[in-house]
């Protein structure tokens, strides 16, 4: 039976989901499109009501950004420059309305191949953070989106949190979508990447995300290895085929796997000269 349930605590909303199946409703701009044309008998658990899911905090141990922390918040924070290809993300998800609506958690738990946060947040080494009755646990980002619209989200789980360590927050970093056009358009590439510069201005560690090239983002690991000991300027040279073989892209309207496989290297290449650029 349909029903609509906003708490205003944290305890409440985990206490509503270990009792019952609810549908999370944060930003509600993935929730309502789908549901235009057929509104399913459902039981809405609205967390946006809940004060301690929003915001971004800073510690010794990194940066947390609530799970209802919205792109326009995420814009308008004083981050550190490995955040600037998650800025950038934000700044291109939809328009302002969206913006101001949508949340990074939502996002995430949307877990759609085209999400903009995502291929950024991997590139920072991102975690999620999720609670239940039972308590919190964490666990990389990389392994709680599995697939299309799949996460590793128990049915009585709520993400409340992204923790972005302190180890990954030291060099530059940076974020390009491909898409028809510039706004308001799902994504057919994206490409995030960070570095860590050793001493003497080599590459001690890259991480690099690609996403809608396959059913969840990745890291591209094959190539942040061939980038180690690399000067940042020489690095979108040593690019081939076999650093993106994990890549399975699709084939639709926007663009066949081939012409998406292309445009991934191509991207990437773009990234890395951005990221040589700010370091």
């Amino acid at each position: 039976m349909a029903a609509y349930l906003q708490p205003r605590a944290l305890q409440d909303a985990l206490s509503a989901m270990s009792e019952g199946h609810w549908t999370v409703l944060a930003g509600g701009t993935d929730h309502f499109p789908a549901r235009v044309t057929h509104i399913p008998d459902e039981a809405i658990l609205d967390v946006t009501a809940i004060p301690e899911l929003r915001g971004i905090s800073k510690s010794n141990d990194g940066i947390r950004i609530g799970a209802t922390t919205t792109w326009t918040d995420l814009v308008e924070a004083v981050l550190p420059a490995a955040c600037r290809g998650l800025t950038a993300a934000a700044r291109e998800i939809g328009g302002v309305q969206i913006q101001n609506r949508g949340t990074i958690g939502g996002n995430i738990c949307n877990a759609s191949p085209a999400a903009d946060g995502i291929p950024a947040l991997l590139s920072l080494d991102a975690q999620v953070e999720l609670a239940s009755v039972s308590g919190h646990r964490t666990l990389p980002l990389s392994d709680f989106v599995i697939g299309n619209r799949k996460t590793m989200a128990k049915p009585d789980e709520l993400l409340v949190a992204i923790h972005l360590p302190a180890a990954a927050l030291t060099g530059p970093g940076a974020f390009l979508k491909l898409g028809a056009r510039k706004y308001l358009v799902i994504s057919i590439v994206m490409v995030a990447g960070t570095l860590d510069l050793a001493e003497d201005g080599t590459i001690a560690k890259a991480r690099i995300a690609v996403g809608a090239c396959s059913a969840a983002a990745l890291r591209m690991t094959a190539l942040e290895t061939a980038l180690v000991g690399l000067r940042p300027a020489d690095a979108s040279e040593h690019l081939n085929a076999g650093h993106f073989a994990g890549l399975s892209p699709i084939e639709d309207p926007r663009g066949d796997a081939a012409y998406r496989s292309d445009a991934a290297m191509t991207l990437t290449r773009r990234c890395l000269a951005h990221l040589a650029e700010a370091a």
